[in-house]
């Protein structure tokens, strides 16, 4: 029987944290952060990471289980949520995946392994590459390289064709997982204001300091790459204003936002719910029970 996971993912600042920790409450369970940067420790502020007092709510997994100048990969990722779903399951606890990492998320609910040897932007980067290509296009290409599979649809085709193209580094096998997929959203203009007060409030809180002590101890760490600090690098060495740099924090984050809003209406099958509407919480509270009643 496989295990059944809630999972909550979005754009940046859209909410998942708190329906996470709601969520966990009600059901029994326990959060696993789907969030590349939120594993590193001394990052709290510019990660948004769940506070002390959000982890105390609900037990959290996966934060602060890296220093900064250790990498972080995808495969990373699937080895160790694996083993933390199989431990919550195993005392009777319900798993709840949130996070705005798309591709570690499908890597993990989908049996997609990274093997180590390509980067994240590599496999990226060829996705884009496939994006361009019509369904008629992916089904030519599947077809002259000879790849059979069932149940052709766009998801499967440009899966099927990233396994190809990097050979030996990737491997797709079933999961022991049966997820619901919750994807919060909001209209475009009420998440932007969300993400502009959000960094405000970031700023409010020691997210110069923070960014500040990445800058000068390690600006070459792969942790030192993540929005919401790279933005700030330029304030820090005198090439542009904090008023131009804190724009440009935003900037990127409200596109940071549209791209992750792309990846989960593309690639994974999703439940869209509107944080706008009143009843959303409990909507997904009655069908998050139902899920698991089943």
């Amino acid at each position: 029987m496989k295990i059944k996971i809630i999972v909550i993912v979005g754009p940046t600042a859209v909410g998942k944290t708190a329906l996470a920790i709601r969520l966990a409450q009600y059901f029994n369970g326990e959060v696993i952060s789907g969030d590349s940067q939120q594993v590193y420790r001394c990052l709290d502020i510019g990660t948004a990471k769940a506070s002390k007092e959000e982890q105390a709510a609900a037990p959290h997994h996966l934060i602060d289980v890296r220093e900064v100048t250790e990498s972080y990969s995808a495969f990373e990722f699937v080895e160790e949520a694996s083993q933390v779903i199989l431990d919550i399951r195993n005392r009777e606890r319900v798993p709840i995946l949130a996070g705005g990492t798309g591709l570690y998320i499908q890597s993990l609910l989908e049996g997609y392994h990274l093997g180590g040897r390509v980067s994240h932007d590599e496999i990226l980067s060829y996705r884009a590459e496939l994006a361009q290509f019509s369904d008629d296009e992916l089904e030519e290409k599947l077809a002259k390289q000879g790849i059979e599979i069932q149940q052709v649809n766009r998801r499967r085709a440009i899966r099927a064709l990233e396994i190809a193209h990097f050979g030996n580094d990737l491997e797709n096998k079933e999961t022991d997982y049966e997820p619901f997929i919750i994807c919060l959203q909001d209209k475009r203009e009420n998440l932007y204001e969300r993400i502009n007060l959000r960094v405000d409030r970031m700023l409010e809180q020691g997210l110069l300091e923070e960014a500040k002590w990445l800058f000068e101890h390690y600006p070459q760490a792969q942790a030192s790459r993540g929005i919401g600090y790279k933005e700030l690098f330029p304030y820090f060495s005198g090439e542009m204003s904090l008023e131009e740099a804190t724009e440009k924090l935003k900037q990127n984050t409200r596109r940071f936002a549209k791209r992750q809003l792309t990846w989960f209406r593309n690639r994974m099958q999703v439940h869209f719910y509107d944080i706008s509407d009143e009843d959303f919480s409990e909507q997904i509270l009655q069908q998050c029970k139902e899920f698991l009643d089943d």
